[in-house]
């Protein structure tokens, strides 16, 4: 004990010594009721407020900046976990929407996830994560609550590739729900249209499109769209029918596969009728 207090008189003697001092001048500052020292008593300890108040805003800013850091983190882990609610809300009311569909159709379903997307203007496909070993074959219609989405084009074991109706290369068969005209939908480029369609037709805008059973590809009646207008009226005695689909393509995220695939007949004979128009 007395080599450890020798060893600490050794090295801090000198401050040791300031502070002893310093002490004692404060208490003999604070006892002397002479006016010359108070005034020195006064100012001594308006200097040490300055000080202490000069250190405090320093440690107060420290602990400012400390505690704002923690609260910008603490708001960015709030804005991603509301993200992830949001998300989680679509998904659920598309899911919800999805089960009703399921609920109340005969055909049999097999649902899949859109794993990617290739939105380009002419060849718009989707890539699902469902494929020969969940039953998916090439020709079978995909649908999700709002209406038909496209049809499967290729499958792998485990995926498989669709073309939606915003594809140049699909063209199905459909009616118009109110007066039973049959017409050849495409996409154009930039809109669904219904092609060489007689002007004497019953056809006006507002009017529900679906699918017809004439088509060799989707013979049960699926929602496409709806009657948004008619061009090239002036000219020719052919309309084109411009429909606006019902299916959101971009939000679009989960689908079923209706699993069926129409006779090998009726797909050749609406071939060469395609080819015709």
């Amino acid at each position: 004990m007395f080599r450890f207090i020798s060893n600490i008189w050794g090295n801090f003697k000198e401050y040791i010594v300031l502070v002893i001092l310093l002490l004692i001048g404060i208490i003999t500052l604070s006892l002397n009721q002479k006016p010359a020292a108070k005034k020195v008593k006064s100012l001594a300890f308006g200097g040490f407020a300055a000080f202490t108040s000069v250190i405090s805003n320093v440690f107060n800013i420290a602990g400012v900046r400390s505690e704002n850091e923690h609260l910008r983190k603490l708001n960015a882990d709030l804005m991603i976990q509301i993200s992830e609610l949001r998300k989680y809300g679509i998904e659920n009311a598309e899911l919800k929407g999805l089960l009703g569909l399921k609920d109340t159709t005969h055909y049999p379903l097999i649902p899949a996830t859109i794993v990617s997307k290739s939105l380009s203007r002419s060849q718009s496909t989707f890539t699902l994560n469902a494929g020969k070993r969940n039953g998916v074959l090439p020709g079978m219609p995909v649908i999700n609550d709002h209406g038909l989405v496209g049809i499967i084009n290729t499958t792998s074991d485990d995926y498989s590739i669709v073309r939606t109706l915003k594809n140049l290369d699909l063209k199905l068969t459909v009616k118009d729900e109110r007066s039973r005209v049959d017409g050849i939908m495409k996409w154009d480029g930039s809109d669904l249209v219904m092609i060489d369609i007689p002007k004497t037709y019953d056809i006006e805008p507002g009017d529900r499109i679906i699918t017809s059973e004439l088509s060799s590809i989707v013979d049960i009646p699926i929602p496409i769209g709806i009657v948004i207008g008619l061009s090239k009226v002036q000219t020719g005695i052919f309309n084109e029918v411009q429909i606006k689909p019902f299916v959101d393509f971009i939000r679009t995220e989960h689908v079923f596969v209706i699993g069926i695939v129409e006779n090998k007949i009726k797909d050749g004979l609406q071939l060469n009728f395609y080819k015709r128009n």
